[in-house]
């Protein structure tokens, strides 16, 4: 699976372009046709990363913020969902450790020692 085919997974149901795709992989240091690692930590970040600005430029186009009503189906408080995903997309983005860091994501080194 290819960077462009994971992040089409994760954005399931929002169409955008395959080139505006490219754009937004780029953007966050991703290249589309290389081959995903699920084991990568830094990876998934990149991935998430990559959704997460496209959720928020969703967010600023304000056509989208309106309430819809049709026949029988109400959606209402987009605005106030979409922000909700954001925000559930940034706590994940920063709970996942670096790859650079061992197994139990700690981030401590010693600065000093005797």
């Amino acid at each position: 699976m290819t960077n462009l085919e994971r992040l089409k997974m994760s954005i399931e149901g929002i169409n955008i372009e395959d080139n505006k795709l490219l754009i937004y992989l780029e953007e966050n240091s991703l290249i589309s046709t290389d081959n995903y690692n699920p084991q990568s930590n830094t990876n998934k970040k990149q991935i998430l990363k990559t959704s997460l600005s496209i959720l928020e430029d969703i967010a600023n186009n304000p056509q989208t913020m309106k309430n819809y009503k049709t026949d029988d189906t109400t959606i209402s408080n987009f605005a106030e969902n979409l922000q909700n995903r954001i925000d559930q997309l940034e706590k994940k983005i920063r709970q996942i450790p670096d790859d650079m860091f061992n197994d139990n994501g700690s981030s401590f080194f010693y600065l000093f020692t005797n």
